[in-house]
């Protein structure tokens, strides 16, 4: 099985668990059994006074968001306008939030990635977090499957528990107890009908009896699937069942933590999670006046978090002051960014602008 890849700098596809290097320093037959006891699916590497080779360093994507969540909705081209700036500033990706209720403005994120898709065939798009548990894994599989083929590999879904507050799980049917191991058995059952023929599933969610899916998707040998949130289960979900993290609202050191939980846990499951699959959504605004831009940007923080002021994980000042924001993430683990201005529709364009100029090619 292979995976095809997306380019240098991109959100790209990690494989099903594939074998890992175990690097054993000396010729040392008792760690080399233990490695192979261990992993099975291992390669065992030996050295005679040979450092481990050193990772290759880790290449840096950017991608944006709309505004603050609920803005646009007064302008019904505001999705193409979007595209737009992203194609012209080489941004990586565009991500979209998922509500299915509420009185803010939100478009259904399924639907509207096929939109972005359709408007460029260079961006690439992702959900920025589907709820998980309030869709059927049967169905979601199928449009997961659908957006890849199309796209040819540029759609990538990122999944989590959704909302905490109950008015969504009680509006779709759903309790929202449980909602973890839910989220885990829907997300196995996708991954056997993009690869499985005749599937057949009894879980204590879902069933399904016989059936097949097509198409199947474009990257193989299963469309990758990134988890969001902060907590630390949300980083051991991704080591057991992900293929990378999208987090939001952390500062660097909680980044860091969760990068050691992630990549602890995978190596307890013996799977394989690249190093630069870590991804970080971050909140920003961009103005040389620092207070300015913390009281225009608070007024669209919509969780805040009790132990924590949010320009502890937002970007606020000047263009080098959020550059150094993106820097003390890329030294905490993250790779990968989601950049969500955190103003009105109508200056979010002109923020995603001043990023796309001033701090895109500091990166690239």
């Amino acid at each position: 099985m292979r995976s095809r890849p997306c380019g240098s700098g991109s959100w790209t596809t990690s494989t099903m668990p594939a074998p890992r290097l175990v690097w054993i320093p000396s010729a040392d037959n008792a760690a080399i059994n233990r490695a192979r006891a261990s992993c099975s699916l291992d390669w065992v590497i030996m050295g005679l006074n040979r450092e481990k080779p050193e990772r290759e360093a880790m290449s840096i994507a950017i991608g944006y968001m709309p505004g603050a969540f609920g803005e646009g909705g007064s302008d019904h081209d505001y999705l193409r306008k979007l595209v737009e700036v992203g194609d012209k500033h080489d941004y990586d990706s565009l991500w979209l939030s998922d509500r299915i209720v509420g009185e803010k403005f939100s478009l259904e994120p399924m639907m509207a990635c096929s939109m972005v898709l359709a408007y460029s065939d260079r961006l690439k798009v992702g959900t920025s977090v589907l709820a998980m548990p309030l869709r059927n894994p049967v169905v979601l599989a199928k449009q997961i499957a659908t957006l890849d083929y199309l796209s040819q590999g540029r759609f990538f879904p990122a999944v989590g528990l959704g909302q905490e507050e109950p008015e969504e799980y009680e509006a779709c049917g759903v309790s929202k107890e449980r909602r973890g191991p839910r989220t885990d058995e829907g997300i196995a059952l996708m991954r056997r009908l993009w690869q499985e023929e005749d599937v057949t599933h009894e879980g204590e969610f879902f069933s399904c009896h016989n059936v097949t899916v097509t198409p199947k998707p474009y990257l193989q040998p299963s469309t990758p699937v990134w988890i969001g949130g902060r907590s630390p289960a949300a980083a051991r979900r991704v080591g057991r069942v992900g293929d990378g993290w999208l987090v939001s609202s952390a500062t660097p050191e909680e980044v860091k933590e969760g990068c050691g939980i992630l990549f602890e846990t995978a190596n307890e499951f013996n799977r394989e999670i690249e190093d630069d699959h870590v991804g970080v959504l971050m909140g920003y605004y961009i103005s040389d006046d620092v207070d300015d831009a913390t009281e225009k940007a608070g007024r669209f923080v919509t969780r805040h978090r009790p132990d924590a002021h949010f320009t502890e994980f937002t970007a606020v000042g000047p263009v080098e002051k959020v550059a150094e924001y993106v820097q003390s993430y890329i030294d905490a683990g993250g790779s990968k960014f989601v950049m969500r201005p955190m103003c009105p529709a109508d200056e979010s364009m002109e923020q995603l602008q001043i990023l796309g100029e001033e701090l895109l090619p500091q990166f690239h």
